[in-house]
């Protein structure tokens, strides 16, 4: 595993075990992944939480099965915000995929490794081209995970904001009747997913502009008050950690661009 480009703001989180313990649930309430007992868990977590995506995932990697959310996680948003090289982003997101099943081989009851893996298929799709990856039947695929996440955990906001992604990015690829018909794409429903996920997590800067993304996909033009309304909102909150820290700057930069 190669070095991975650091986190622009390193230094400016500093979790500690005790610390992740004490604020778990404020770190966790999108994902809801249950508090671990282990102290070398909690640590991993800590890096992952500071920006230290490399160290996250070498750590949970050497925990065995009891780390593989957090090398997912943590292999995620480094990918998503963090590698410049394509080539380098898609083998990650397969990594994740791949884990992902091998840990649901051992424990179909881990929500969060169905989540990882539709989250990292997810943006593989968006890589190569949305309308491609349904073509190759990853579509269906993200959609089964997350649907099985939110009907076991109908409080997990953050699947709800990927399957919101999910209806929008396939009606905007293909059209909203062979959305409908082929890939059981619906606008109202992905519409009503944001509606919800933001309810559950009212601090996710990730579904505000997961959210503003769709709405101007689906509805167009007519909406890009409403979006840069929901950009200005997740400019303005105070990230928690790492991971929001880049998505506060994400919905910055949508702001200055």
């Amino acid at each position: 595993m190669s070095a991975w480009s650091p986190f622009p703001y390193a230094g400016e989180y500093a979790f500690t075990v005790a610390s992740i313990r004490n604020q778990w649930d404020r770190l966790h309430a999108g994902d809801r992944e249950p508090l671990p007992q282990d102290d070398p868990l909690l640590q991993a977590w800590a890096h992952f939480h500071n920006g230290d995506f490399f160290e996250a995932t070498a750590l949970g990697l050497s925990l065995g099965s009891a780390g593989v959310n957090v090398v997912n996680k943590a292999t995620c948003i480094y990918a998503t915000y963090l590698e410049k090289r394509e080539s380098r982003r898609l083998a990650l997101f397969l990594d994740v995929a791949e884990r992902a099943g091998q840990a649901l081989a051992l424990d179909p009851n881990n929500l969060n490794a169905y989540y990882l893996r539709a989250y990292a298929l997810s943006r593989y799709s968006q890589c190569i081209s949305v309308a491609k990856a349904l073509a190759q039947g990853l579509g269906t695929k993200v959609r089964v995970d997350l649907e099985t996440v939110i009907r076991r955990d109908p409080h997990h906001a953050d699947a709800h904001i990927a399957l919101g992604s999910f209806h929008a990015e396939v009606i905007d690829k293909v059209g909203a009747m062979v959305g409908a018909m082929t890939y059981g794409a619906n606008k109202k429903v992905g519409l009503e997913l944001f509606t919800r996920a933001l309810k559950l997590n009212v601090q996710s800067a990730l579904g505000m502009v997961e959210y503003a993304q769709a709405i101007l996909m689906l509805e167009g033009e007519k909406m890009l008050a409403d979006a840069a309304h929901l950009y200005q909102k997740a400019a303005s909150a105070q990230p928690a950690d790492a991971w929001e820290r880049l998505e506060v700057e994400l919905a910055k930069a949508e702001i200055d661009g």
